[in-house]
């Protein structure tokens, strides 16, 4: 049955790679953009960096250091995909990723950034925010779930509170994530009919797919109020996600001040004999191996 499905993927291969070769060459001819990066090439590069983010992790862990990055961007920016990336050769113990659902009505009553604070970093600790307290100088902006003025608001006070949040020791690192208008359509487009994808797609991303403009005067006014000399944006390009991810996570790096790891002399210690210990038998209820 495995041997079955390797061979059709193999065999459906050609036409997808052919038609995904087509629409990069399009892209480049009009955008004079590289080519798409390889896997084997991108791989290589990510393992290399999976390497630093561990070290980085330690250094962490060790100096009890605070570290906030938030990821903000357009829909199909490819934010998720990202903090995968960054999160899994780490330790969920160091690194905790925090997407945080539609707030309840005791939230929605509270001061606005007030759902946000429990969530950030304590010492060595490293907290991923997958959209943050800037939903309301986006989404909610756009889609009209808040007021202007509390937008306007918003953005009078989020760089203070921010600043008291650097104050206090926490690294706060800002990164928006930019796809083109055509990239967008082609990967909303590649959800609708795919099983893996199609938890992706929301009734809300549909309207807010119509609202490329509004998002992107949202976009500018939150630059313009909140990028400031403590808590800057940095901006990601990531219509090639694979060289968007080892961009982001390079500069990531290169923001936090930690040292490589110590090399170990590591042997494994000899097991213990078997003595007299006899495997049982026990009615076990082991899994189906359909694939082999």
């Amino acid at each position: 049955m495995a041997s079955k499905r390797k061979k059709k993927r193999k065999d459906d291969a050609p036409a997808h790679a052919s038609a995904e070769a087509s629409i990069d060459a399009e892209a480049q001819a009009e955008t004079g953009a590289p080519p798409r990066m390889k896997r084997k090439e991108y791989e290589q590069e990510m393992r290399l960096l999976h390497g630093e983010l561990v070290a980085m992790q330690e250094w962490v862990k060790a100096s009890g250091a605070k570290i906030c990055i938030v990821f903000e961007g357009r829909d199909t920016a490819g934010k998720g995909g990202t903090i995968k990336r960054i999160t899994e050769r780490v330790s969920p113990r160091i690194f905790r990723v925090n997407a945080l659902p539609a707030p309840t009505e005791r939230e929605k009553s509270q001061m606005y950034l007030q759902r946000y604070v429990p969530h950030l970093p304590a010492a060595g600790e490293v907290v991923i925010f997958d959209r943050s307290w800037y939903n309301r100088a986006g989404v909610e902006r756009v889609m009209g779930f808040c007021t202007p003025e509390e937008t306007e608001r918003f953005l009078e006070l989020a760089p203070g509170v921010e600043k008291a949040m650097v104050d206090t020791g926490i690294l706060l690192i800002k990164y928006w994530l930019e796809v083109g208008s055509a990239e967008q359509t082609r990967r909303l487009e590649s959800r609708i009919d795919d099983p893996r994808k199609v938890w992706k797609l929301s009734a809300l991303d549909l309207k807010s797919y119509s609202r490329w403009y509004d998002y992107s005067r949202a976009r500018d006014a939150m630059f313009a109020a909140t990028d400031t000399s403590w808590a800057p944006w940095y901006v990601a390009y990531t219509d090639d996600k694979k060289r968007g991810r080892l961009n982001i996570i390079s500069h990531l790096l290169s923001q936090i001040p930690y040292k490589p790891l110590t090399p170990r002399d590591v042997s494994l210690p000899r097991r213990q004999r078997r003595g007299n210990y006899v495997e049982p038998e026990l009615a076990v209820r082991y899994i189906p191996t359909p694939f082999g």
